[in-house]
């Protein structure tokens, strides 16, 4: 036998050994797909498997995470985002294809664009600002997702060249589109140093907005505890030298993945884990120890695990009223856009750009100045000014109607509860005409 075919099986070998096992089940619940993997324990692979379902938009509704020795199975049942279970084959094929290969999966990049990392001090119109140098500078935003948490904004940006459509590699203006940028997001009284760079790692953009946010120590604040705060429980279970962690909290789309992605990032690894959502509430359990076998051993450590989860659930927290914007791209439509929002006392807490041939899909969310919910009023004149067929509204801020009944002044109970009970009725009767004449 010749070596080189000795070695090619041997490959082989290793490759069956070390492939998840991948079965999808539509027959056992009655009201979900059930997706159970069984593969080799290593650390990461049941993040990446967590990223494969909700890319895919899927709501992971159950899960279960059990690692015995060397491998793992892991079970979730998941529905589409209508509640339903998975029916179109090709989502099937496609899942199976993408979990059978999460032992193997390598650095994802952009191809044909460039990629820059912001972080920095987060300010009302600095979106606009960001928005109006790239386009000064002749760049075009392809694609840029964009997170505000504790003061602090995450963006990740890619661009292209406006004249030719190429990546930008010349280094001198991508020096300059550093240098104005890093001024831009200093502003007049940052903290913390901020900072650009062309991005080179090819992370999972939303995995790498967690990073940056980690690495800038957003989650550096104390936490008061109201009603849709997450709640986060850390204890010892001495027999197994496992640290218990609980988590309660609304649920939301991706949630176990901003959960889990916090986890490993730290360097925890999962060991098992108890998943459950009911009535728009999460519950979740997870036995955990530090990559190198430890439990958490300290107070500080506690904490530090605590403060981390609950940033980690929060920095995708909707905020302020869901504005969808769906037109033909062109030159400084972001800056335009952005511009308008600014210019009217709308504050953008998150985006998401993203540019199809000649058609650009944004979201934003946005609240006033003051981080309350936006006056439906002003809503309708940024849609009638950048286009009511093309700017719609599509969400509204439940969370911000119990902050404001928490926030009325204080008139005794009576007054307070018609106080409320007025402002909510008022809001929502406002709200809802005008998504009425966006639908």
């Amino acid at each position: 036998m010749e070596w080189p075919a000795v070695l090619d099986e041997y490959q082989k070998l290793i490759f069956r050994m070390n492939t998840p096992q991948v079965m999808i089940d539509n027959a056992g619940c009655s009201n979900s797909t059930r997706v159970m993997i069984d593969s080799a324990r290593k650390h990461g692979v049941l993040l990446e498997a967590v990223q494969v379902l909700t890319d895919l938009n899927l709501s992971i509704e159950k899960a279960y995470v059990s690692s015995d020795g060397r491998w793992s199975m892991d079970v979730f049942h998941v529905t589409d985002l209508d509640g339903n279970k998975l029916t179109d084959e090709s989502v099937i094929h496609y899942m199976e294809q993408s979990l059978g290969t999460i032992q193997f999966t390598k650095s994802e990049r952009v191809e044909g664009l460039t990629a820059l990392e912001l972080t920095g001090s987060d300010r009302i119109g600095l979106l606009s600002e960001v928005s109006a140098v790239l386009a000064e500078l002749e760049c075009n935003v392809v694609e840029s997702k964009v997170w505000t948490h504790n003061g602090r904004i995450a963006s990740l940006i890619y661009l292209k060249d406006c004249d030719s459509g190429s990546p930008i590699e010349d280094s001198q203006k991508i020096g300059k589109i550093e240098a104005r940028l890093r001024h831009v997001l200093k502003g007049d009284n940052d903290i913390r140093s901020a900072k650009t760079s062309v991005s080179v790692v090819g992370t999972h953009t939303e995995r790498r907005l967690h990073q940056m946010m980690y690495a800038d120590r957003d989650y550096e604040r104390k936490f008061s505890v109201c009603g849709d705060s997450p709640i986060v429980l850390v204890q010892k279970c001495s027999d197994r030298g496992y640290s218990v962690i609980n988590i309660m909290c609304k649920d939301r789309r991706k949630l176990l993945f901003d959960v889990v992605c916090t986890l490993t990032d730290m360097q925890y690894v999962v060991f098992h884990a108890t998943i459950n959502t009911t009535a728009y509430r999460a519950n979740m359990e997870f036995f955990i120890k530090h990559v190198d076998g430890t439990p958490i051993n300290s107070e500080a450590e506690k904490d530090r695990v605590i403060q981390c989860l609950r940033a980690g659930i929060e920095r995708r927290a909707s905020e302020g009223v869901r504005l969808e914007l769906c037109t033909t791209d062109k030159r400084g439509l972001l800056a335009e856009v952005t511009r308008t929002f600014r210019e009217n006392g709308l504050n953008v807490t998150r985006a998401e750009i993203s540019t199809t041939r000649d058609t650009s899909l944004d979201v934003f969310y946005v609240t006033d100045t003051s981080g309350n919910p936006a006056d439906p009023k002003i809503i309708e004149e940024v849609r009638e000014k950048i286009g009511t067929d093309s700017l719609k509204v599509k969400e509204l801020p439940m969370i911000y109607h119990q902050k404001e009944e928490i926030d009325e002044p204080h008139l005794g109970i009576g007054g307070n509860m018609l106080v409320s009970l007025g402002s909510l009725l008022k809001r929502n009767l406002s709200y809802l005409g005008l998504i009425k004449s966006c639908s």
